[in-house]
C-alpha cells in the first residue's frame, strides 16, 4: 500500500490516473478508515488531499459559495454567511456522526461514499448544488445527484476528483430545510430523510421548489412531482397533503431491520411535510 500527500490537485489527479491497482481518496477518512479497519477495502494507493490548500477553503462569490472537498463539516457551521444562506445544508452536515467526527468528515466524502442514507446529500440535492470534478480530461461540473449511481458506487471516472461543491446564492424569499428519522437521538443512520428548498413571492405563493428524499431508494431521489405539487400555491394543508402523498409514492425503499417499506413510505411523507413547513417559514411565508 502506498500513501501520498500531494500539494496540488493536478498531482493528485496524475497519481490516481496512473495507479495500477485500486485507489482511494482520503479527505476526512471517517468512512475510508472505518472500511479499511473492517477489512472491506484495502487500497493499493491512498491519496490524502488535505494538504491541497484550495480544497480546504469556503469561498463566497457573487454567484454563491464554493466549498472545497477537504472542508470539515464542523467548519461549515462556523461560516455565518453560509449558515444564513443555506441553513438546511449546514444542518444536514452537522448531523453526520459525532462532534469529533464532524471535525474530520466532509460533505464531498459523504457524497462519494454513495450511501442512500447520507445526510448531507438530500440537502445538497434540494439546494441544487453542483460538483466540480477534475480529472485527466479536464474539469466538468455536474449536479450533485448525478454523482452517486448505486449504493457505494459513483459516476467518477478513473483519476477524477471532486474539487468543490457549488451552491448558488439564495434567491430573495427563499429557505431550505433538512430532516431525518433515526431510532436513536443522535449518531445514527437515517431510516428516511427529506430535504426541501422553496422560493416564494411577496404573497407567499411558492414559485420554485426542489424536494429530495434520502434512504428511500438506491440513490437519493429528486422528486420533481413533489415540487410541482407545491409550485403555484401557498403552503396550506391541501398542498402539504399532496406533497406527502407524492413523496410516499415516489419511494422505492427496502424492508430491513431498521424499517419496513410501508413505514419508510409513511415517514417520507411526514418528513417532507415538516421540512417544507420549516423551509417555507425561513423563506418568510406565514
Amino acid at each position: 500500500m502506498r500513501y501520498i500527500r500531494p500539494l496540488s490537485i493536478e498531482d493528485a489527479v496524475g497519481q490516481l490516473a496512473g495507479s495500477a491497482g485500486t485507489s482511494a481518496i482520503l479527505a476526512g477518512g471517517s468512512d475510508l478508515l472505518v472500511r479499511m479497519k473492517g477489512g472491506f477495502v484495502e487500497p493499493d494507493l491512498i491519496v490524502d488531499i488535505k494538504a491541497i490548500a484550495s480544497l480546504g477553503e469556503i469561498r463566497e462569490t457573487a454567484e454563491g459559495f464554493s466549498i472545497g472537498a477537504a472542508v470539515p463539516c464542523a467548519v461549515l457551521g462556523e461560516n455565518k454567511a453560509l449558515k444564513k444562506a443555506w441553513p438546511g445544508v449546514v444542518e444536514a452536515a452537522k448531523l453526520i456522526g459525532s462532534k469529533q467526527v464532524q471535525g474530520r468528515c466532509t460533505i464531498v466524502g459523504n457524497l462519494c461514499n454513495a450511501s442512500p442514507a447520507a445526510d448531507s446529500v438530500p440537502a445538497l440535492v434540494a439546494a441544487g448544488a453542483k460538483a466540480v470534478i477534475v480529472g485527466p480530461s479536464g474539469k466538468r461540473t455536474v449536479p450533485v445527484e448525478a454523482v452517486p449511481i448505486a449504493p457505494g458506487k459513483t459516476s467518477l471516472a478513473k483519476g477524477e476528483i471532486i474539487e468543490a461543491i457549488l451552491l448558488d446564492s439564495q434567491a430573495p424569499r427563499s429557505g431550505d430545510a433538512y430532516l431525518r428519522f433515526i431510532p436513536r437521538t443522535e449518531m445514527d443512520i437515517a431510516v428516511v430523510s427529506a430535504g426541501v428548498n422553496l422560493t416564494i413571492d411577496e404573497h407567499g405563493v411558492i414559485k420554485a421548489a426542489r424536494v429530495a428524499l434520502g434512504a428511500a431508494a438506491p440513490t437519493v431521489l429528486l422528486v420533481e412531482e413533489a415540487a410541482e405539487a407545491l409550485i403555484g400555491r401557498k403552503l396550506d394543508e391541501a398542498a402539504l397533503e399532496r406533497l406527502a402523498k407524492v413523496c410516499a409514492g415516489a419511494c422505492r425503499p427496502i424492508d430491513d431491520k431498521r424499517g419496513t417499506i410501508d413505514f419508510r413510505r409513511k415517514v417520507a411523507g411526514v418528513l417532507a411535510r415538516r421540512a417544507a413547513t420549516s423551509a417555507y417559514t425561513r423563506a418568510g411565508g406565514k
